[in-house]
């Protein structure tokens, strides 16, 4: 097997439409195959439909530095921050928190810390702040109820700072590769550990046969991207749905077993 990280020239990809502005727009599928079309308001839907920075976009860190490693096919229009808080799991979290928040699904918007403390945003905008004294997380009344945006991203932030792929891994729901969905997670929880998020997804009408497209932050914290198919390049960013397969490769991560699919 060639090593993911083995030099391998990236060309052009002739599936990427420069003027597309979100992820459906941006990239057509490969011949044969037709976007998997999610059902409206959908988690699925949000993705598919989330903001892209201009094509040709390079992807930054949380300091203002370019990343040196060119593994993005593109850069979410999503503000990373200026801390090193939103990097891998962070990212996940991130995506999903949007899409709850933005259909005010705050019930549903919650996520553990590594000690197994439930953040649920529902607390957090009745005005509820979290405490940490080492080992021990309180909610202690400090304010009044707030559901602005600018709000929810202190409660992201405190979050990034409590939870991370250990935390996010046993929250999430195991799921075979056959079935995966846009919204999916490969991840693989621990220190080192490592996230990334189906963002889209293709189907092959007459052979069934499924592509799908990841995205991910990582380490420092940096601009979420779409990753390119190195082991590919004629389908990328686009990777090959291969439910036999024991791993799934992709760039800066030697491999996702096949267990490792989970989802929300």
């Amino acid at each position: 097997m060639i090593s993911v990280f083995a030099f391998r020239k990236q060309q052009p990809s002739l599936l990427v439409i420069a003027a597309g502005k979100t992820v459906a727009e941006r990239f057509s599928t490969p011949a044969g195959f037709v976007r998997v079309k999610s059902e409206i308001n959908s988690f699925g839907a949000f993705l598919q439909s989330t903001s892209l920075k201009p094509n040709g976009a390079l992807v930054h860190f949380y300091n203002g530095q370019e990343k040196p490693n060119k593994v993005a096919a593109a850069v979410l229009n999503v503000d990373v921050g200026s801390k090193d808080l939103q990097q891998c799991a962070d990212a996940v979290m991130r995506l999903r928190a949007e899409y709850l928040y933005q259909n005010k699904l705050y019930d549903a918007l919650h996520f553990n810390f590594t000690n197994g403390f439930n953040a649920e945003y529902s607390k957090w905008r009745k005005g509820y702040r979290i405490a940490v004294k080492g080992n021990n997380v309180t909610w202690v009344k400090t304010t009044k109820e707030s559901v602005s945006y600018a709000s929810f991203k202190e409660y992201l932030n405190m979050v990034f700072t409590y939870a991370g792929t250990a935390s996010l891994n046993k929250e999430l729901n195991k799921v075979a590769q056959k079935d995966m969905q846009i919204g999916d997670v490969l991840i693989l929880g621990g220190s080192p550990g490592h996230a990334v998020i189906v963002i889209d997804m293709a189907i092959n009408t007459k052979t069934n046969k499924k592509l799908f497209m990841v995205a991910q932050s990582y380490m420092p914290a940096q601009d979420i991207h779409i990753l390119i198919n190195k082991n590919n390049p004629a389908i990328s960013p686009w990777y090959e749905l291969n439910a036999d397969a024991e791993q799934i490769n992709t760039p800066e991560w030697d491999f996702f077993g096949n267990e490792q699919l989970k989802r929300f």
